[in-house]
């Protein structure tokens, strides 16, 4: 991710590009410094991860009535869902959106239209994601099974206590066994804790 930021007649503009590590840069910088962008801040990572210091510096910086510009909507978030909140966050200091690639400026009437289509469609889709999930939980219900984990079967938990008692790591035996360490110590009799076994 790069950002890039300018003043245009006196009011601050910040200009932000985001890409990820080993991607070419070159096309998306000319494109914001023709645009009058003179200041990079950059991460070496995608809109995937959390720590984008490059980023964070980026939103520390902007101010109300500063216009932050992308090439595109999908280099400045890792979801429709992410990309709503940073817009409605940016909105909320004040700081206007234009990505150069969809042609869209929250100073405008069609770009305002826009986000609230994109949100109606973020919307839907988490109405259909739970739609998906009761469907799938009736179906689950009516074939005789219940919402939850699965039951543990105990002959695995003494199996796996089995091999710890006789010399193997916690993570050993889980291993052998095909469980888990936290079930291992959910069901681990006298035992003090994940931090008193080796594993």
């Amino acid at each position: 991710m790069s950002v890039l930021l300018a003043d245009f007649n006196g009011i601050r503009n910040r200009l932000l590009k985001m890409t990820t590590s080993g991607q070419n840069l070159d096309s998306q910088v000319d494109a914001l410094k023709a645009a009058g962008c003179s200041k990079i801040f950059s991460d070496k990572v995608s809109g995937l991860k959390e720590d984008r210091p490059g980023w964070n510096q980026a939103m520390e910086y902007l101010r109300e009535g500063d216009t932050l510009v992308i090439t595109e909507l999908s280099r400045m978030s890792r979801s429709l869902a992410h990309l709503l909140k940073v817009v409605q966050e940016l909105e909320g200091k004040g700081v206007k959106i234009e990505s150069l690639r969809e042609n869209i400026n929250t100073t405008t009437a069609t770009g305002r239209a826009f986000l609230s289509i994109m949100g109606a469609i973020n919307q839907m889709e988490r109405e259909l994601r739970a739609e998906r999930t009761a469907a799938g939980r009736e179906a689950a219900r009516a074939r005789g099974r219940s919402g939850g984990r699965p039951k543990i079967d105990q002959k695995k938990i003494k199996q796996a206590q089995s091999l710890f008692a006789a010399g193997y790591t916690v993570a050993e035996a889980c291993k052998v066994v095909g469980i888990g360490k936290r079930t291992f110590f959910r069901h681990k009799d006298n035992a003090e804790g994940p931090d008193s076994l080796e594993g």
